[in-house]
């Protein structure tokens, strides 16, 4: 088999929701499947990704996950800027950007809500040199069923933009 082209770290932050793993397995089979990258999996959300505690994601342990619930993952609320170490906050950015440089990570993705986001946000400012950082919402917007559902069910009104074609 060809070498992997690039290298994907993903880890699941926030709160625990439905189809985080149906996330890591898309994401999954889709980058180690279609465009031959290699998958690891930060456990435990932004604190195993700051203590470099991670896990090879490849097909066979991808197989099987989406009937598993919660996460494979496991999750955290850390907050990048103020991780508790020791009983007292710390500013894990440096570290976080330190693990990302020496797993020779390409892309990070980020899985949860809007504190995941904000974290993300947070490192943006740091001085990442290899990866770009993507986030994938973990829960969708409460409005867009409902403006669906309207789109559908009346459509002689106009659609909402973006829903419907």
């Amino acid at each position: 088999m060809a070498k992997a082209s690039k290298r994907i770290g993903v880890l699941t932050a926030g709160g625990d929701s439905p189809g985080l793993n149906a996330a890591i397995r898309g994401l999954g089979k889709a980058a180690i499947g279609r465009h031959n990258m290699e998958l690891i999996g930060f456990r435990d959300g932004v604190r195993g990704l700051a203590e470099n505690r991670f896990v090879d994601l490849g097909p066979s342990v991808l197989s099987g996950i989406l009937t598993v619930g919660g996460t494979i993952l496991g999750t955290s609320r850390d907050k990048v800027h103020k991780m508790m170490v020791d009983r007292e906050p710390v500013d894990m950015i440096p570290t976080i950007v330190e693990v990302v440089e020496k797993n020779k990570l390409d892309c990070l993705v980020m899985i949860g809500g809007g504190g995941t986001a904000k974290n993300a946000w947070r490192q943006r400012g740091s001085s990442w040199r290899r990866a770009e950082m993507l986030i994938r919402p973990e829960k969708m917007c409460a409005s867009v069923p409902c403006r669906l559902k309207k789109a559908v069910s009346r459509p002689s009104r106009k659609r909402p933009p973006g829903l419907l074609k």
